[in-house]
């Protein structure tokens, strides 16, 4: 199984890797649109003018939210290297009056999370990541998302993700799960990583969506 997982990351990878820079700026673009209309469907319009506020809510599209401002809190992450661009997504979303995570990397490979206060508050940490500087708000932030965008390689018709294999949001996966949260999960791909299956474990997590620079893509 982990033989068959990594010869597909490479795969994939190495097909990233000879993506042009055009296109992937163009699937950059798209991808910021189709986020915003999914975050406009699941987070009601009158929530996101209130975020961060401590004005509970519930999102739409099977989204439960848990915590002061649930549902018009999105869970999201900085693109790095060749992964479909987040960075004209980050800032159309909190355009939109939305409070955006995003997650700060722990030595255990675990994810805490902070809040995206625009470009020139990410600051450059290992691994060649950028993180937010705010306040750290804890592992537990995420479990009060009604939105959470995912990286990945792939994913499969049934929902089921494809990762780098640090196992990083494996734990993000079970946390909501543990929580009882049940935010919209999305994973954001190119359009060729869309796959029918992948290789999958028992404790794979599936998710709902697959947003890719055509749209979005119903899972499972």
């Amino acid at each position: 199984m982990h033989n068959e997982k990594g010869a597909l990351r490479t795969r994939l990878l190495s097909e990233r890797r000879a993506l042009p820079a055009e296109d992937r700026e163009r699937a950059a673009e798209a991808l910021a649109g189709h986020a915003g209309a999914l975050a406009a469907a699941a987070v009601p319009a009158e929530e996101a003018g209130t975020a961060g506020t401590g004005t509970a809510g519930t999102g739409t599209a099977g989204t439960t939210g848990t915590g002061p401002g649930a549902a018009a809190t999105v869970a999201a992450y900085v693109s790095v290297g060749t992964e479909p661009g987040t960075r004209p997504l980050l800032d159309a979303l909190r355009a939109r009056g939305l409070r955006v995570l995003l997650p700060v990397l722990l030595p255990d490979n675990d994810l805490d999370w902070a809040e995206y206060a625009g470009p020139a508050a990410l600051a450059p940490a290992g691994r060649g990541l950028l993180e937010p500087v705010g306040g750290r708000l804890g592992p537990e932030a995420v479990t009060g998302a009604g939105l959470v965008l995912l990286p990945g390689l792939a994913v499969d018709r049934r929902g089921l993700r494809l990762g780098r294999g640090g196992g990083s949001y494996d734990r993000v996966l079970a946390r909501l799960g543990r929580a009882g949260a049940r935010p919209v999960l999305a994973v954001l791909l190119y359009e060729h990583e869309l796959l029918e299956r992948v290789p999958a474990e028992p404790h794979d997590r599936p998710v709902d969506l697959a947003l890719t620079p055509s749209g979005a893509h119903r899972l499972g």
